[in-house]
């Protein structure tokens, strides 16, 4: 599986960015996608996710509200809108596909930063 991030930039608080990330390569063993993010000297963290049957889905507590997650099956994509951003949204997103309900797969970081 090999994912491919896009969007990101700088915005300022109160604005919107959108992320997306394309999925190839074996997509039909994927369970989930989603975006995780890491901020300087921080962990990374769950954002949202989004399970492929059903689309369920799941959200920090940070971002709800103000973050969606939603997926294209037919495009293989999966895209987090993100509203009324902060300044402590300011990170390093990743997309990321769980496999067999085991294995992680990575995509490209973007950068997300939000000026005061």
């Amino acid at each position: 599986v090999q994912l491919q991030a896009s969007g990101g930039g700088l915005v300022q608080a109160g604005g919107s960015l959108r992320l997306s990330c394309v999925a190839s390569g074996n997509i039909f063993s994927i369970n989930r996608m989603g975006w995780f993010r890491q901020a300087p000297g921080k962990q990374r963290e769950l954002v949202a996710t989004i399970t492929t049957r059903g689309a369920y889905t799941n959200y920090a507590d940070s971002v709800k509200g103000r973050f969606t997650i939603s997926r294209d099956s037919a495009k293989n994509t999966v895209s987090l809108q993100m509203n009324s951003l902060k300044s402590e949204d300011t990170a390093v997103y990743y997309c990321n596909a769980l496999v067999n309900w085991e294995n992680n797969y990575w995509g490209q970081g973007t950068q997300v930063t939000v000026s005061s």
